[in-house]
């Protein structure tokens, strides 16, 4: 379990810092802060250089850390919060299926990092080599629900009205 642990840490981790680099710094043809944040106000984040800087880091810290299984309840909570509002954000309205831009992809990311820190990041982590014990089904609970009600909140300030927001959508892709 120990290597399955680490594989699954060492594909999802990285892929995920990818998606923040891409925002941060427009790595791996990514738009850097800029286009996301432009991308963000389209959708009704004000700011958008502001939320994009936060998705941004969000991704690339939470997909480091759970990379090197260090603290893995606060890469759980970071996948959480980003991942809940881009779910309650862009994808909810468009189903199940990633091919429609549905919320399959992000439920997978956000329930892969819950598992980890409910299981724990294993032997191969840094969390294990320094003695810190943070897992466990109520340290992933937490974590995802204090991050998914950090996500959610994001909505509130300057949103625009749904039939906005889904016209700007339209428009986008």
């Amino acid at each position: 379990m120990n290597m399955a642990l680490l594989i699954v840490r060492l594909v999802v981790g990285p892929l995920f810092a990818g998606h923040g680099a891409q925002k941060l710094f427009g790595w791996f043809g990514g738009h850097g802060l800029q286009g996301t944040g432009g991308f963000f106000e389209g959708i009704g984040f004000r700011p958008g250089y502001a939320f994009a800087l936060l998705a941004g880091a969000g991704e690339l810290i939470g997909g480091l850390l759970l990379a090197c299984g260090l603290f893995t309840p606060a890469a759980a909570l970071l996948y959480a919060a980003v991942l809940a509002s881009a779910i309650a954000a862009v994808h909810w309205t468009r189903g199940l299926w990633n091919q429609d831009g549905g919320i399959e992809f992000p439920l997978v990311l956000a329930t892969t990092a819950f598992a980890v820190a409910a299981i724990g990041p294993g032997r191969y982590s840094l969390d294990n080599a320094f003695g810190i014990d943070w897992h466990g089904l109520w340290w992933a609970l937490g974590a995802v629900g204090l991050g998914a009600l950090g996500g959610l909140a994001s909505l509130l300030p300057g949103r625009r009205p749904p039939a906005e927001q889904e016209r700007h959508l339209r428009e986008a892709a």
